[in-house]
């Protein structure tokens, strides 16, 4: 069985709410949810947020919507990833972040395929960035995120969740996926002002004529409309893991 978890919380540091702002009458992170869903190999899919009580929008807003959830630490989000898993004790699990709106469900069953093939404890296009930044995709057994919950030490393994497992390749067999022409100069993940100005744009262009719009047809559009490409290129990849 193959869970998807997905981590979100309002209090972000750069862009407050960011995952509840709306895109075409929606909250972002059901955007989002609505492109993961139609993966074909997630067999459950839920939401994992904190206990704080600034967070209850989400559960709210997750109940309304009959999306699964479970709240747990805001800082330990190894813990919190652990536990929410815990209930299903699925084979494998699809790490997202909340942020990213234009995930791409294609990309997630390919990197799936990829992983459970290749025989590897844990695959991601993020080892060899060669995607958009927000098309982020990590895959790894559950037995890995338990050695991780159990033995990571460091306040960054706990709040960057797999960094235990994927520093560790002499311990765990790990996959990087990657696409067939370097992307990874662009930014389609939600952190800042301008990075949402950008996906919403995208939204509105794509959205109505095809609520389907797939990765080619961002980079169709993105082509044609250098203007909006450039919006956020002046923000450098993965701040928050490196700080």
């Amino acid at each position: 069985m193959i869970l998807a978890i997905i981590q979100a919380r309002v209090s972000s540091s750069r862009l407050p709410g960011k995952v509840l702002k709306p895109i075409i009458g929606l909250p972002l992170i059901l955007r989002q949810i609505e492109r993961v869903k139609r993966s074909n190999y997630i067999d459950y899919l839920l939401v994992a947020t904190s206990r704080e009580p600034s967070d209850d929008p989400i559960e709210h807003l997750c109940k309304d919507n009959q999306i699964l959830l479970f709240r747990g630490e805001l800082d330990n989000v190894l813990d919190r990833f652990y536990h929410a898993a815990l209930a299903f004790s699925p084979a494998h699990i699809v790490r997202l972040t909340g942020d990213c709106p234009l995930s791409d469900p294609e990309l997630i069953d390919h990197m799936i395929e990829f992983h459970l093939h290749g025989n590897f404890d844990y695959t991601s296009n993020t080892i060899e960035p060669t995607f958009p930044d927000g098309l982020d995709v990590e895959v790894f057994r559950f037995t890995c995120l338990q050695q991780a919950w159990k033995e990571a030490a460091l306040p960054y393994q706990k709040e960057h969740v797999t960094p235990f497992i994927y520093e560790l390749p002499d311990r765990f067999k790990l996959g990087s996926y990657k696409n067939l022409k370097d992307l990874s100069h662009l930014r389609w993940t939600v952190d800042e002002p301008a990075d949402f100005k950008l996906v919403k744009k995208i939204y509105e262009a794509l959205y109505p004529v095809n609520p389907l719009f797939n990765t080619e047809d961002i980079l169709v559009f993105l082509e044609s409309h250098p203007d909006i490409q450039n919006l956020n290129k002046h923000i450098k990849r993965n701040e928050g893991l490196k700080k």
